[in-house]
């Protein structure tokens, strides 16, 4: 890495300029989160990016490897913690390809109904966050007040606001409570408004759009040579999204449109995530309506706690079995696996290899936020300083993520 004290002339035609190394982070508060760059400047033109990662300490990978698979669940939710159950899906998807089973038909649904959730959540956060960094505050104020409905109905399913931990291997830790279905459908009809009202604050803000359109550009080629997902592939122009391409679950059943921008730059990046909680506001009244009755965990003693918590009460056996799967867990067969998701910010994935005991031998996320932020360096001799709050805020990293 470059002296960040280094200071060297450079000949510019007739005139002699300074090259300056820059730091930017890590408690810069547009980096959203400790994500410190360090920028090499020609005057106020970026001439190199240079990201440092590696400030959290998280070690999720590592830590998995003393836990159960069903104690992993809980680690997942901290890796991009605006979207909780999106991770907790990947995870179990990829535990039940090594088991060779499959989530009931209504564990299925749900799944689904709180991932998309889980984008709406993420995305307010970013098409808030953005704008603010750039000076237009208001928007994210409205943000928060609407995310604060989606948080409601994750409290309502689970008990809890942010770390939800409701996924389960085969299935889901509950059905949904009584009254969950009426109070989802008031969100879906109020948020399909707001929605609108976000884009009318923007649309017009002479500020927002000089500071996001044509700034910040990355090219369709640069995008796939990058591997970058979610918005920040789709924004340029690249139509790709798992739910479609790859489907998983049951969004083979569910009618959405995938939001495919052509510029590719900050203001594009944007609005796809604009577009896309459309998209996902469609898809949860679907998941409502086409939800079937049913059980919400597989019939498999051995991998699923009892169905009825009463029965743990009453029964000496199905304590036992309770006990025996919380303390020590379920072994997995032998093997390795990779299963992955289109969470809001790209694919996300996770590679386990077991050695038929109860904990994975290795285990390998692909993070969206990691790969994602590689776009930073595209910026070198095309943007200016100013532009790195604009970029930062349009790919969204989230540093939980990155530095798992």
């Amino acid at each position: 890495m470059a002296d960040l004290t280094q200071i060297k002339n450079v000949n510019n035609g007739d005139r002699e300029t300074k090259e300056l190394i820059l730091n930017m982070g890590p408690q810069h508060p547009s980096t959203h989160g400790v994500l410190r760059i360090v920028l090499q400047l020609e005057g106020e033109r970026i001439v190199d990016v240079d990201p440092v990662i590696g400030y959290l300490h998280r070690g999720t990978e590592k830590l998995a490897e003393d836990f159960t698979y069903t104690q992993i669940i809980p680690l997942t939710d901290r890796l991009d913690y605006l979207c909780q159950p999106s991770n907790n899906l990947a995870y179990v998807r990829a535990v039940e390809k090594l088991l060779g089973i499959e989530a009931p038909e209504r564990a299925q649904y749900i799944r689904v109904m709180m991932a998309e959730l889980a984008r709406i959540s993420g995305h307010l956060l970013a098409c808030g966050a953005m704008p603010m960094d750039l000076g237009a505050v208001t928007v994210m104020l409205y943000a928060f007040r609407d995310r604060e409905m989606v948080l409601d109905l994750y409290e309502m399913i689970t008990g809890a606001r942010m770390h939800v931990s409701f996924c389960r291997v085969g299935g889901v830790r509950e059905d949904l409570p009584v009254g969950f279905k009426e109070k989802a459908n008031e969100f879906c009809k109020v948020f399909a408004q707001r929605i609108d009202d976000y884009e009318r604050l923007l649309g017009a803000n002479r500020m927002f759009l000089k500071r996001t359109k044509g700034v910040c550009s990355i090219t369709r080629e640069e995008a796939i040579d990058l591997g970058l997902g979610g918005p920040s592939l789709r924004g340029s122009g690249v139509d790709w999204d798992m739910r479609r391409d790859n489907p998983y679950e049951i969004y083979d059943r569910l009618k959405f449109d995938v939001i495919v921008r052509e510029n590719g730059d900050a203001y594009d990046r944007w609005k796809c995530r604009m577009d896309e909680m459309r998209e996902s506001v469609k898809m949860v009244k679907q998941c409502i309506d086409q939800m079937p009755e049913g059980p919400v965990k597989t019939d498999l003693p051995e991998v699923a706690f009892p169905a009825d918590k009463k029965q743990v009460q009453s029964s000496m056996e199905a304590l036992i079995h309770h006990f025996k799967l919380a303390s020590s867990g379920f072994k997995v067969p032998k093997g390795e696996v990779y299963a992955s998701i289109e969470s809001p910010k790209g694919e996300l994935g996770f590679y386990i290899i077991s050695d038929g005991s109860e904990k994975p031998f290795r285990m390998k996320v692909r993070a969206p936020s990691f790969v994602n932020l590689q776009a930073l360096r595209t910026l070198a001799g095309k943007a200016y300083l100013a532009d790195m709050v604009a970029m930062i805020g349009s790919i969204d990293s989230v540093m939980a993520e990155v530095d798992k």
